[in-house]
């Protein structure tokens, strides 16, 4: 007879504490990671649009519309790991961020073989100010950290029920963070940014990134029972180290 449990079997109420394998977790890391650069990398360089009813055109950064999946997943990783384990997958992907900076100004600064002709396109999809970075790592770490903060918490008030409230309560704060502070640390001061549109920008981005958790949310249910039910547990965060610079697991 084994202790592993079945698909079927009903998952355990535990602390976070007190588990220490699962079967699913690096996977889920690993694409919260891949997403995460990837947003950054393709979805961020380009800009496009969407022609609005009344004739009217809605410019928006490509990655806004897979940077948000970063999210969902981080709200999957909470809900079913818990917020120390979401913790470590939230400083692998921030340190992953730090070195695909790294490496790009590194790669842009080379100079190119004679003869080469993709260095100025090179320099304009790559060549990030590193004031826009900063303001994108912190953005990011901020606003994954409170999330998962906010999610965990509203899982023990609410005894883990309504999992909608929790991924969209934690979404409207996380997100809100997100923008608010990426875009003035990025743009505030610089020509083409007066402060209303900096802040419209600020409203738009975090109303439909919030808007995607809403859409999404039937696919994060999906996603939390199958893997709920894989792991065999319903991890708590009682009695955990809500320090986001906390090593304990």
């Amino acid at each position: 007879m084994t202790d592993t449990p079945t698909p079927s079997a009903r998952p355990a109420h535990v602390a976070a504490s007190a588990v220490r394998h699962f079967r699913y977790y690096d996977l889920m890391m690993a694409a919260f990671v891949a997403i995460l650069l990837l947003s950054n990398i393709i979805g961020a360089s380009k800009p496009s649009y969407i022609v609005l009813p009344g004739g009217g055109q809605w410019t928006f950064g490509a990655g806004v519309l897979f940077f948000p999946i970063s999210y969902i997943i981080g709200d999957v990783l909470t809900e079913v790991y818990g917020y120390a384990r979401a913790r470590r997958v939230i400083w692998t992907g921030f340190a992953a961020l730090a070195f695909m900076a790294f490496m790009a100004w590194v790669v842009v600064s080379l100079p190119p073989a004679a003869g080469w002709p993709g260095q100025a396109s090179y320099e304009f999809v790559f060549g990030n100010s590193w004031r826009i970075v900063i303001a994108s790592m912190t953005a990011f770490w901020v606003g994954e950290f409170a999330n998962s903060y906010v999610l965990a918490q509203m899982k023990i008030w609410t005894a883990g029920r309504h999992l909608w409230m929790r991924t969209i309560g934690s979404t409207i704060v996380g997100q809100g963070l997100d923008s608010l502070i990426f875009y003035p640390l990025a743009f505030y001061g610089l020509a083409g940014w007066p402060p209303e549109q900096l802040y419209e920008v600020v409203l738009f981005q975090w109303l439909f990134k919030t808007t995607w958790e809403i859409v999404l949310t039937p696919a994060t249910y999906a996603i939390v029972g199958a893997l709920k039910r894989r792991e065999g547990v319903d991890v708590f965060d009682e009695g955990t180290d809500f320090n986001p610079f906390g090593a304990k697991v």
